[in-house]
C-alpha cells in the first residue's frame, strides 16, 4: 500500500495496489499488519455502506465526538465523490483548515481522517456509493455536523447541494464549540 501524508497532519491518502487481468481486478483494501508498518494503528470496529443517487449530494460536515470519536477510512465503492477532512481541534495549527481528495471506484483512493476531523463529502457521479470503516460505534448521543459551506471548501460544482434536513441547520464553523483539544 502506498500511504502519503496530506497538508493536514494525521489525514492520509492510501493507495491499494490493484492486481487486474480481463476479468477485473483484486485489491487488498485493509491490512491491519501492512498499515501499523506504517505508523496506522486503528481498531477499526464498524463498517458503513451508504448510497447517494443525486450528483451533488453533500453529506457532513460530520464528527463524532468524545468518548466516542471516530476515525475513519473512506472509500468510494461505485461512481465518484469529493471527500473532504478539517480540522476542528481547539488549539491546533491547522484548525479550520480542510484537505480533500478525488475519490472514485477507478482510482481506488481511500482518504484516512483521524478522530477530531469533521467529515464530508460531495457527489460527481449517479449513484454513488461511499464505504467506510470507523474507529468507534455509532453514538446518537455523540453525533454532531457542522455547515458544509462554512469552512472555505472549494467543493468543485455549481448549483444547489441536495442535503439532509441535519446538515441544513447544522451552525457554521464560526459558531462551533469544538469538542476535541489538539494534543501537540
Amino acid at each position: 500500500m502506498h500511504i502519503t501524508d496530506t497538508s493536514l497532519p494525521g489525514v492520509k491518502l492510501i493507495e491499494p495496489p490493484r492486481f487486474g487481468d480481463a476479468r477485473g481486478f483484486f485489491s487488498e483494501s485493509w491490512n491491519k499488519a501492512k498499515l501499523a508498518s506504517e505508523g496506522v494503528e486503528i481498531d477499526f470496529v464498524q463498517d458503513n455502506h451508504s448510497l447517494s443517487r443525486t450528483v451533488g449530494t453533500v453529506r457532513g460536515l460530520h464528527f463524532q465526538s468524545p468518548p466516542h470519536a471516530q476515525a475513519k477510512l473512506v472509500r468510494c465503492g461505485r461512481g465518484a465523490l469529493f471527500d473532504v477532512a478539517v480540522d476542528i481541534r481547539k488549539g491546533s495549527p491547522t484548525y479550520g483548515q480542510w484537505v480533500g481528495e478525488e475519490l472514485t471506484f477507478e482510482n481506488g483512493k481511500q482518504l484516512l481522517i483521524p478522530a477530531g476531523f469533521l467529515h464530508g463529502f460531495v457527489t460527481r457521479e449517479p449513484d454513488t456509493e461511499i464505504v467506510y470503516k470507523c474507529s468507534d460505534y455509532y453514538a446518537p448521543e455523540c453525533d454532531g455536523a457542522v455547515r458544509w459551506d462554512s469552512c472555505g471548501i472549494d467543493w468543485g460544482f455549481e448549483g444547489e447541494a441536495l442535503l439532509s434536513d441535519k446538515d441544513a441547520k447544522a451552525p457554521a464553523l464560526a459558531e462551533f464549540d469544538s469538542p476535541f483539544t489538539w494534543q501537540g
